[in-house]
């Protein structure tokens, strides 16, 4: 297990899902973990032994509070996980242009928001730990393949690997590593969600369109939030002290 004893970290989107999944997993890992989402999960919070507070991802002033918030409770920051994100299956023909305003400003300005308010938080404490401090952003497999159906949110993953890239060799003088995540079909409510999304579009069956989708991956099945989690906590260690700008697929082989 990597150790992140003294870490400081922050997962937004962390109500649910992979986000929930992430935090507990660095709360184990030894960090302490503040998450927040559109509503606090206080819960959340009180089984980690963390903070929570309630935060809008693409306010400006709301992450600035947030890193306000962040220094007054904890004394810094050591690792941003952006979590939070949107999920739309329609044909682009289909998709409004507020379809792809609204994705966009979560998925993508949510992300560039986080990481430019953290930087100066993460650059303080860098030269606390061998690896530097660290930035997770979770794409998604559909950020390195393209997808019918999925094209606006195959444009909002799509650009957060490549400003996962610029930011590691941007901010890497300063000691903050930043790498990205790429899952799969996840066992989460948002996969649940596209399994729905899917079958209504196939007019077929739920059941019909979840072993298809799991068949899609090499290894058989969808993956779990806890594969997801494990990644994570493995980029905001020292045990990834010489991995930036990386992409760490975690899809069953799917894109392979």
């Amino acid at each position: 297990m990597a150790d992140l004893d003294g870490r400081i970290a922050l997962v937004t989107g962390a109500g649910k899902g992979l986000g929930a999944a992430t935090a507990r997993a660095l709360a184990a890992a030894g960090a302490k973990v503040a998450v927040t989402d559109l509503v606090a999960p206080t819960e959340l919070a009180t089984e980690i032994g963390g903070i929570a507070r309630a935060q809008d991802v693409t306010s400006e002033s709301d992450w600035e509070m947030t890193m306000d918030w962040l220094r007054a409770e904890t004394g810094g920051l050591d690792v941003l996980v952006n979590n939070a994100g949107l999920w739309l299956f329609k044909p682009i023909l289909a998709t409004t242009l507020d379809d792809w305003r609204r994705l966009h400003a979560v998925n993508v300005e949510g992300v560039f928001l986080g990481t430019r308010a953290a930087a100066p938080l993460l650059a303080e404490r860098a030269y606390l730990w061998r690896g530097g401090t660290a930035i997770v952003n979770l794409s998604s497999v559909a950020g390195i393949e393209g997808a019918a159906g999925a094209t606006c949110y195959n444009s909002t993953k799509g650009a957060v690997r490549l400003f996962t890239k610029g930011c590691a060799k941007e901010l890497a003088a300063a000691r903050i590593r930043v790498n990205s995540v790429h899952p799969g079909v996840i066992d989460t409510d948002m996969g649940r969600h596209l399994i729905d999304d899917f079958a209504a579009a196939q007019g077929v069956g739920n059941n019909e369109v979840m072993a298809s989708v799991s068949a899609m991956h090499p290894l058989g099945h969808l993956g779990e939030p806890q594969n997801v989690a494990d990644a994570v906590v493995f980029l905001a260690s020292d045990r990834a002290a010489f991995t930036t700008g990386s992409e760490l697929i975690v899809d069953g082989g799917l894109s392979a």
